[in-house]
């Protein structure tokens, strides 16, 4: 039986991947070292955590796009571990790259403090990642984020990575769900905001929730994403044809308002009001998914697609400039005279953000890209 044809891939929806990643960055960077004390930036960096949601829903609605007229196959084992495949030949390999890094930073630093004669910054009594060989050993087979552990563990970030490939395993059940009516998408976009709007209630800290309660969290996301792919698809090209650039572009920017006052008008970041940037985040990924309208053609900008392709490798490979900032800070900065204090605050994130793009570009040209064409399963046409 001859495969469907992919679909084609939504420019806006690549583009969107861009910004997220760099201001999870900043987000990092500001919960560690301190905000700005400049209103309008910091609350919209502080409830940078909640990008997160973005990109799990965003993982529900593209894998949807591409696999949901395949929904029969990936019932068959042949099917179902082609798509493992692929999925893993995206996401370990960057993982297992920045795993290693990390542990040869923990190594070099060690060393250095014993012939220093002082404590290694992953020996502090600060340092917070949960580094101990039962949970190398979970991060090698991405379990890490699966309730096992009291924190985060290695890579922090790659909590995430542990949640995506929780997904992949039961997305064959989500695709199953998504070839029925509308119907299942309402079920699938209420259930979702329902558990997400209990998490923030619940957790003390708004839905900044990782190595415990993280796949509840990732299900709720993927559940909407799903739910949004399936109102997508109930347009077929003449009901999207039909649809106006400046309806569109209204849509657009309507949603970008609510988006916005939902960040400046919840007050500060970490809170149970969190959970109502989710719903505007929804209505952002569908109202550009038609790849019309003035913000999805902003998004489909030449640069923001370049930073799309490697947003992954940002986000993943960030811990590794973040902890050598650290690192740097304690050990090689000289005194700052206090009137130079807040100018170094300033610096020190900008300079964050261009370097970790850099690294990113280096991770994507260097690791991902060479091994998602190795190991990716070649396609049958």
């Amino acid at each position: 039986m001859t495969a469907p044809a992919r679909p084609v891939e939504i420019k806006a929806l690549a583009g969107a991947r861009a910004l997220p990643p760099l201001l999870l960055v900043l987000y990092h960077y500001h919960e560690g070292h301190g905000y700005q004390h400049w209103r309008l930036f910091d609350v919209f960096i502080a409830k940078g955590y909640l990008w997160v949601e973005f990109f799990f829903a965003l993982s529900g609605f593209v894998l949807i796009h591409v696999y949901g007229a395949r929904m029969r196959q990936l019932w068959t084992a042949k099917s179902y571990g082609e798509f493992l495949r692929a999925r893993l030949a995206r996401l370990y390999p960057l993982h297992i790259a920045t795993l290693f890094i990390m542990l040869a930073m923990m190594a070099v630093a060690g060393l250095l403090a014993q012939w220093g004669g002082y404590v290694s910054f992953y020996d502090a009594p600060g340092y917070h990642p949960y580094a101990t060989w039962q949970s190398f050993i979970a991060n090698l087979f991405l379990v890490q984020a699966w309730h096992l552990f009291p924190k985060l563990s290695w890579n922090g970030v790659s909590w995430f990575v542990s949640v995506e490939f929780f997904l992949c395993l039961v997305f064959p059940l989500f695709a199953w769900i998504a070839n029925g009516g509308l119907w299942r998408a309402a079920v699938l976009i209420f259930g979702g905001l329902c558990g997400l709007w209990y998490m923030a209630q619940v957790s003390g800290h708004g839905l900044d929730i990782t190595f415990d309660y993280g796949v509840l969290r990732g299900l709720a996301d993927f559940a909407v994403g799903v739910g949004l792919a399936m109102l997508y698809r109930a347009f077929d090209g003449k009901a999207r044809d039909g649809l106006s650039d400046g309806l569109l572009s209204g849509i657009q920017l309507l949603v970008v308002a609510l988006f916005l006052y939902a960040i400046y008008g919840t007050g500060w970041s970490h809170r149970p009001a969190d959970f109502w940037i989710v719903p505007t985040m929804a209505a952002l990924i569908l109202s550009i998914s038609f790849d019309r309208g003035i913000v999805a053609r902003a998004l489909q900008a030449k640069p923001l697609l370049v930073l799309g392709e490697w947003s992954f490798a940002i986000y993943i490979g960030q811990t590794t400039w973040l902890q050598a900032l650290r690192i740097a800070e304690a050990r090689l900065y000289p005194d700052v005279a206090p009137a130079w204090q807040h100018a170094v605050h300033i610096i020190e994130p900008i300079a964050l953000v261009v370097i970790c793009a850099v690294w990113g570009w280096l991770l994507f040209v260097l690791v991902e890209k060479p091994a998602n064409g190795w190991l990716r399963p070649q396609r049958k046409h």
